[in-house]
């Protein structure tokens, strides 16, 4: 049996790249083996920045025998292929989100891992921070009772502003509902249960954009997917939501609260791993904050679960399960605001396991 640290290779040296290896280069249970790109000039120049040893295209990467597990950072049109492709290398996948562009290639990508013995992950992973994990905790607890009803809201002028390469965030398989919404449905959806159905509506305020830094700034593109969607869900265990997914908006707005039959609960912005986590009952004045325990390290918390699991022969959390029902969810929501019906949800994911509060990602825990 293999013990010792997990080797892990990333896939995708875009910017979202240096959030991964600031935090992964610290986890003592992991060790990052190389960085792949079709740029593979820039893949080398990553790889010298974080001291990883290799820098250079997939094939060279995933060649490598001590990689165990692959992070597929890639732009959503190329999820699948990419974790396909890993897989096939023997290698297990962790991938940003969304799992793939449609749930049909997301079932591929499991069915394939499941005929190789293979495990797959799915960002988010900000679901296993301090502040969600806290709030699943204050739910467990019975802090508002028994939950009935979630509202959740994010809303900006959209990315374009800062992001130097941002005309990907506007195409298919992004917009507000694909790139911002999994960290909403995934947080509701690891303390509320699977999702059963939706209904929405959708729209798209500008046909182009412009983008506002970097080398192409002043550069128009053009957007194709709904800048704007709002939608109801309805969960199997009973609760409701209501959502709203915008690019639209000047003013910015996150939050995510949960109401029961005692109180309501105010989550932490779900794209962030801390706090503050509050709530108020009926008998209060004022909102409480909550202590918020627990690992608030950043992304690559779900790689780091996924390895200690794969050294462990347990579960891990971020599951493609999760990630492909989430997926299921948001392509049922888009098809509710084109058809202007209800669409139900046919898959399920199991609520993920609550990490022990004591989980210490800096801590070495599998030895040579």
């Amino acid at each position: 049996m293999t013990t010792g640290p997990v080797g892990v290779a990333l896939v995708g040296a875009g910017k979202i790249s240096g959030e991964y290896l600031r935090n992964l280069s610290a986890f003592p249970d992991v060790r990052v083996l190389g960085v792949a790109d079709l740029d593979t000039a820039r893949a080398a120049e990553v790889a010298r920045e974080w001291d990883v040893p290799i820098g250079g295209d997939v094939e060279t990467v995933l060649a490598l025998p001590e990689v165990e597990i692959v992070v597929n950072l890639t732009i959503p049109a190329a999820h699948a292929d990419v974790a396909i492709t890993a897989l096939r290398a023997g290698k297990h996948v962790y991938g940003e989100k969304p799992l793939a562009l449609t749930p049909d290639e997301g079932r591929e990508v499991l069915g394939e891992a499941g005929m190789r013995g293979l495990r797959v992950g799915s960002a988010p992973d900000t679901f296993l921070g301090a502040g969600l994990q806290s709030a699943a905790r204050a739910l467990a607890d019975g802090v508002i009772g028994t939950p009935v009803a979630a509202t959740a809201v994010m809303q900006n002028p959209g990315p374009e502003s800062w992001h130097p390469n941002p005309e990907f965030l506007y195409q298919r398989g992004a917009g507000p509902l694909f790139d911002i919404g999994p960290y909403y449905l995934t947080a509701l959806t690891a303390m509320l249960g699977p999702v059963s159905k939706v209904a929405a509506t959708a729209r798209q305020a500008k046909a182009r954009r412009v983008i506002g830094s970097g080398p192409k700034g002043g550069t128009e593109f053009t957007v194709e997917v709904p800048t704007h969607v709002m939608a109801l869900i309805d969960f199997t265990a009973g609760p409701s939501a209501s959502s709203t997914f915008s690019f639209d908006s000047s003013a910015r707005v996150t939050m995510i609260q949960i109401t029961g039959t005692e109180g309501t609960l105010s989550l932490p912005d779900p794209n962030t791993f801390g706090g503050p986590l509050r709530v108020r009952s009926a008998k209060d004045d004022d909102w409480r904050d909550l202590p918020v325990e627990g690992a608030s390290a950043g992304r690559g918390l779900g790689v780091l679960d996924m390895a200690r699991a794969l050294r462990a022969d347990l579960p891990h959390r971020a599951t493609g399960l999760l990630g492909l029902h989430v997926l299921e969810a948001m392509t049922a929501i888009a098809e509710s605001a084109e058809r202007g019906e209800f669409r139900r949800i046919e898959s399920a994911a199991p609520v993920p396991e609550p990490l022990p509060v004591d989980w210490d990602p800096y801590e070495a825990t599998l030895q040579v």
